[in-house]
């Protein structure tokens, strides 16, 4: 049976409006209570980014853990990564992330890390979703219980990053985007910390603003500041900071795919992780280097199972998120411009030099809102458009179909040797959706 709540990265929505209307998170709050109920410690830490609604979503599920019997301790302003790291190192039984990532402020989230640090397996989230439904059932009004941020929370979570970086930033020149984000303050402290001179953009968060026209998804601006400054790396993050896309001294794009191959390239592993997104040609520069790639469906929760299950130490997606398992258990974006300035250092060599064989194959994402959700697999028109696109294409080219697991999209991937055959290719699944589903 499929979640109704949770997708592929915890629940998300228009905060105030199901599945984040208050009665909803309460129930939440009081499920989740209830599954940390056995922990020696039923504690609770709780994060989130700068959205507006941050904070009374905040209140609402720590309302619902006290109902259960559980506590929260508020971490207040931090990152994804770090409420996982929190969650980790200070024997709490769990850790919720109140952010949206990428999408605008309206939009917010959910995400559950246990104990560990890693994010749940789907089973668990079949069963507090069951329970979140019961207990909608009920008559338990929804409450808030006032929170107060601790901020000894962020400061050892970036003295743990200060820790994990064993040199100095001195005499670095780097420009950081934090989308107005939640690593706004955590990020110019960090790298200013290590010694970098520090050019901040994105970092006046005023509770709307996130993400907007800033940050991992819009780094022209980032591109032209890090040309005008002359610096050496620019970094820009996401709304909850664990992802991160660079851009070189000349002004080139690096994206995680980029950033895993700068890695293997360092650790020398037998494979790296990745999912189905990433591009063939890191799959190409992997092999030329004996490295193999392994794929997992889209999500950083996937990329971490597999690493696990191989006992890989690399993993990363395209869109930023990239895992050194050494340090962290999901994606961290300030955790990887620190180990890309690390080989950076290290190597001397310039980071145009150091991805040069990376040939990036034609990509063109084409999202496509459907009206009525049906198994791709079902719909004639779009399958016979996909054969096509793979028998042009053979092994010089990749199509991927899948549906969103966070908004009403239906999303085309395809890759070939050509950008006008792909963007045809691309156009013709895309135009065979709407006809099947719109």
């Amino acid at each position: 049976m499929p979640r109704q709540l949770f997708g592929t990265d915890g629940i998300r929505g228009v905060a105030g409006e199901p599945p984040l209307d208050q009665p909803t998170v309460y129930a939440f709050g009081a499920a989740l209570g209830e599954w940390v109920s056995h922990h020696s410690n039923p504690t609770v830490v709780i994060g989130m980014d700068t959205r507006e609604s941050g904070q009374w979503l905040a209140e609402t599920v720590a309302a619902g853990l006290a109902r259960s019997g559980a506590r929260a301790t508020f971490a207040g302003l931090t990152t994804t990564p770090g409420v996982a790291h929190l969650a980790r190192v200070e024997d709490f039984a769990a850790g919720v992330m109140i952010s949206a990532s990428h999408n605008p402020f309206q939009d917010n989230g959910l995400k559950v890390f246990d104990h560990t640090g890693f994010k749940l397996p789907d089973s668990t989230e079949h069963d507090l979703e069951s329970r979140i439904f019961s207990l909608l059932q009920q008559s338990h009004p929804p409450a808030r219980l006032a929170l107060v941020p601790d901020p000894a929370y962020d400061r050892h979570y970036v003295e743990f990053l200060a820790s994990s970086f064993p040199g100095s930033l001195r005499g670095v020149r780097l420009v950081l985007d934090c989308a107005n984000g939640a690593a706004s303050y955590l990020g110019p402290e960090l790298f200013s910390g290590l010694g970098a001179e520090v050019i901040a953009l994105g970092c006046s968060p005023d509770g709307r603003n996130i993400n907007q026209e800033c940050g991992a998804l819009h780094v022209d601006g980032l591109r032209r500041r890090v040309l005008a400054e002359r610096a050496h790396l620019g970094a820009a993050f996401d709304g909850d900071a664990d992802r991160c896309i660079m851009v070189s001294a000349s002004g080139r794009i690096i994206d995680g795919d980029h950033a895993l191959l700068i890695a293997a390239r360092r650790l020398r592993p037998q494979s790296v992780v990745a999912t189905v997104m990433s591009n063939l040609g890191l799959e190409r520069a992997l092999a030329a280097d004996g490295i193999g790639l392994i794929r997992t469906a889209v999500g950083d929760r996937y990329v971490i199972e597999e690493m696990l299950r191989a006992g890989l130490p690399l993993g990363g997606e395209q869109s930023g998120h990239v895992i050194f398992r050494r340090y962290s258990t999901t994606g961290d974006g300030m955790l990887t411009a620190l180990r890309v300035l690390e080989s950076l250092i290290e190597s001397g060599v310039a980071l145009d030099k150091m991805v040069e064989d990376f040939v990036v194959y034609p990509q063109k994402l084409v999202n496509v809102r459907f009206a009525v959700k049906r198994p791709i697999e079902e719909l004639a028109g779009v399958q016979a458009e996909i054969r096509a696109a793979e028998a042009e294409f053979g092994d010089a080219g990749r199509v991927l179909v899948r549906f969103s697991g966070t908004e009403p999209l239906a999303r085309v991937m395809v890759e070939g040797p050509t950008a006008d055959r792909v963007d045809e290719r691309a156009s013709a699944i895309a135009g065979a959706i709407r006809l099947a589903l719109c």
